[in-house]
């Protein structure tokens, strides 16, 4: 039996451009950071292929269809999904949940595919599951599947905020939200600020630099920093709001304050994949 933990992800910074690419997909650049708030991923041989735990999965099971595809073999594989992560969050949890059971159903194959055919898999699958077979922070461009590695500090504190009542709307309804009111202009001129401000990523603190979120913003970014915060921001396409901490009590005092307003969470960076 394989089973392996599947991370949440921090969208760091998000800038995007216009629908310029292949199957109209927006041009972006972002920083991805895996962060330490798991689902549980279990892969084994069976009969045939089934997905247990979590009824509103279909990523792990496409998944799994097109990497038997791929290998030229039938679909026998049991998956079962033990879920932490919030589902429509904006922290990447189906697409963690695809690329963990790629990982763990390729190595129970007679003959394992090459991780550049896993990879081709993961960006058919959907744009950031890629960052997932990565190690490490990743700068994401073009539709956010094209990866370089990124070294950031890893010496903080996440306090996460899922608004209570919050309905996230589809990322096709989010983007084209953002077409309608011409978001894209000036995305050139965001995306180098982000480039730029990378390049002067020495301390944790130093994160506060990059541009915020283009597609979602929160008014609770703006409470995460009145509690300390050197960084509050939206992730992805939201509604999970993420505030970065320099100090743990500070971190946990902000956790405890914003229970009042939703679901709320305390971790760190992730060091494994």
């Amino acid at each position: 039996m394989n089973r392996r933990p599947a991370c949440a992800k921090l969208n760091l910074a998000l800038v995007v451009g216009a629908r310029t690419l292949p199957a109209g997909r927006h041009e972006l650049t972002t920083v991805f950071q895996r962060i330490d708030l798991t689902d549980r991923i279990t892969v084994e041989p069976a009969a045939t292929l089934s997905v247990h735990g979590f009824p509103a999965d279909t990523l792990v099971e496409r998944a799994l269809r097109l990497l038997a595809r791929e290998a030229g073999v039938l679909p026998r594989f049991r998956a079962r999904i033990e879920k932490a992560i919030p589902v429509a969050a904006g922290l990447g949890g189906g697409s963690s949940d695809a690329a963990t059971a790629l990982r763990l159903a390729n190595a129970l194959l007679p003959s394992p595919l090459d991780p550049a055919l896993i990879r081709r898999l993961a960006t058919s699958i959907g744009a950031d599951v890629p960052f997932f077979l990565e190690a490490g922070p990743q700068l994401g461009e073009r539709d956010g599947s094209t990866l370089s590695p990124v070294r950031l500090p890893q010496d903080y504190w996440v306090v996460l905020v899922l608004p209570a009542g919050a309905k996230k709307l589809s990322t096709a309804e989010v983007y084209a939200a953002y077409s309608r009111r011409e978001g894209a202009a000036g995305y050139a001129d965001r995306r180098q600020t982000l480039l730029e401000a990378l390049t002067r990523v020495e301390r944790a603190a130093d994160l506060a630099a990059l541009p915020p979120n283009d597609l979602a913003s929160s008014p609770l970014a703006g409470r995460l920093r009145q509690l300390g915060a050197f960084r509050a921001d939206v992730s992805g396409a939201g509604p999970v709001v993420y505030g970065l901490f320099a100090n743990h009590g500070a971190a946990r005092s902000a956790e405890r304050a914003l229970r009042a307003f939703g679901s709320t969470w305390l971790t760190v960076p992730a060091w494994y994949f």
